[in-house]
């Protein structure tokens, strides 16, 4: 009974600590130590098999760990046919009517006759100097997802069938913390994500932006914002359909995407309409205007539209002192509005245009202009503006 009682309190410590955790490597995380703790192991580890590669990729490595293991692995995977049970007892036989039990292996050799897939695992077991280990096949979504792989050291006692049975339910568990992680991942995906271009959304942008500023205050990290504006969309959408149109901004995000890519860790992103943004970290003003003046050129081939009007605003380049987003915003704004008035091929840039920061601390206000700038007020526009 009180081993039951705390087998018991195993398996809510392991749901619960799942349930808290904010990300999937958290979550693969508290899986493996939840396991390692509720069977007295001293290593656990969890895999997905990647039936399109034909692999098991190892997630998460926990607990005492071997020199040659890391915690959060690259590239640890091993292939299937090194590892036949992963397609013939993960997929064939539970297919068939098994179920998906764990099983035991030994440093001598398989403990459960019904297995006889020993040599990769007992290799590693010795190499590792692990006395034993259990393999429990993760389930999720009614397919084969992966594998739990709990292991105790050399002179440990060895596991038992109880203990298989009860890798088998802490398997089952880890499923359900895996599947609400993954519902938790798709929410906060659409929740910063455009639904057209599947760039990022205005919402990300914000709160990149804010994380960046914090870091340029605190150790100077240039950070740099890129806006542009897609000309000619309208009469796109006019002249074809706004099916057509949909289809020039899907192709700009993956121009600005792929000129993203150029600037490490930079966001890509969406902020609604015909407007788009690359917010970068690090790289030096000059790197954000060379990739800027690419994407104008890029976007200048696409078969529909004008091209861009695009507008750069850095820490790097002389535009005074940053405190906000919007500020940045403002001048990026005031750069992209410079491009599109003198329908610029090129970039304009904040800072190396004498009148983009006039521009921005006293925006115009033609009679139609389709949108102010962001954070002004339309009664406030042509007031100098400073930040508070």
């Amino acid at each position: 009974m009180m081993a039951e009682d705390r087998r018991l309190r195993a398996v809510v410590a392991l749901a619960q600590a799942m349930a808290s955790a904010h990300t999937p490597r958290e979550s693969w995380r508290a899986a493996a130590l939840g396991a390692r703790d509720a069977l007295a192991g001293s290593f656990a580890a969890l895999s997905v098999w990647e039936r399109e590669l034909g692999r098991l990729k190892v997630l998460v490595n926990a607990g005492e760990r071997a020199p040659e293991e890391e915690e959060f692995p690259e590239s640890e995977t091993y292939p299937v046919n090194r590892f036949p049970e992963i397609t013939e007892f993960l997929h064939e036989r539970w297919a068939g009517g098994g179920e998906p039990d764990a099983w035991v292996e030994t440093v001598d050799g398989p403990a459960t006759p019904a297995h006889g897939y020993c040599h990769q695992r007992v290799a590693a077991l010795r190499r590792r100097r692990r006395g034993c280990c259990v393999v429990a096949p993760i389930v999720l979504h009614g397919r084969a997802w992966g594998e739990l792989y709990v292991a105790r050291p050399l002179g440990a006692p060895v596991f038992g069938r109880d203990d298989a049975d009860f890798a088998t339910v802490l398997a089952s568990v880890v499923a359900a913390g895996i599947a609400q992680t993954e519902r938790l991942e798709e929410v906060r995906r659409l929740a910063f994500t455009d639904p057209l271009t599947g760039l990022a959304n205005r919402r990300a942008v914000d709160i990149r932006l804010d994380q960046a500023l914090e870091r340029h205050r605190t150790d100077g990290s240039v950070v740099s914002l890129v806006v542009c504006d897609i000309n000619g969309l309208k009469q796109v959408n006019d002249t074809h359909g706004h099916a057509v149109g949909d289809r020039l901004l899907e192709r700009f995000g993956s121009v600005l995407s792929l000129c993203g890519a150029m600037l490490p860790g930079a966001l890509a992103a969406r902020l609604g309409g015909d407007e788009f943004c690359l917010v970068a970290v690090g790289p030096a003003a000059d790197e954000v205007v060379h990739v800027a003046d690419e994407l104008c050129v890029r976007a200048g081939e696409l078969e529909l539209g004008e091209g861009v009007a695009c507008g750069v605003a850095s820490t790097g380049d002389p535009i005074g002192q940053v405190r906000s987003s919007r500020r940045l915003f403002r001048l990026a704004d005031a750069a992209q509005y410079r491009a599109k008035a003198a329908r610029s091929p090129k970039p304009v840039v904040a800072g190396r245009d004498g009148t983009v920061i006039r521009l921005a601390d006293a925006p115009p206000r033609p009679p139609h202009e389709r949108r102010a700038f962001r954070g002004v007020r339309p009664q406030d526009a042509e007031e100098p503006w400073s930040e508070p």
